[in-house]
């Protein structure tokens, strides 16, 4: 943990641009048990991220937040993303274990949508339970 004017340094910034950073969000120091700023390697880090967005790339620090709560949302979605497939994967498991399961007590298999007058209204739907993530932890069907 470095004190503000270290982490100044090593960011090559002034210590007031860092105090501007923390009023507008940009970096949150921790505080130590006498108010003192701390910052961090990571903090470090992003400050020096922030200045190559503002001096390299020409962004003022309306345009940095921009860049930074777009980076958060598609770190967000990416997670909601890999919890999905996870999720997709289970059902993927699921259903052939029901497929497999069908097959072994000989019930016809037919495709959705195959034959759909054929099929008397009671034996066209079958239902699958599947565990959805929710609060309420209730059974969904298919």
């Amino acid at each position: 943990m470095f004190m503000i004017s270290v982490a100044a340094e090593l960011a090559d910034m002034h210590p007031q641009t860092l105090r501007i950073y923390e009023a507008r969000g940009l970096i949150t120091p921790k505080r130590s048990p006498r108010n003192t700023r701390l910052y961090s390697q990571r903090d470090v880090e992003r400050l020096r991220r922030i200045q190559g967005m503002t001096c390299d790339e020409g962004l003022n620090l309306a345009g940095v937040e921009t860049v930074l709560a777009l980076e958060r949302q598609i770190e967000a979605l990416q997670a909601e993303l890999e919890r999905t497939r996870v999720r997709a994967r289970k059902l993927e498991r699921r259903l052939a274990l029901e497929i497999k399961r069908a097959s072994r007590s000989n019930a016809e298999i037919i495709p959705y949508g195959a034959y759909e007058s054929a099929i008397p209204r009671s034996r066209r739907t079958v239902r699958i339970p599947v565990e959805r993530p929710s609060r309420d932890r209730r059974k969904e069907s298919f």
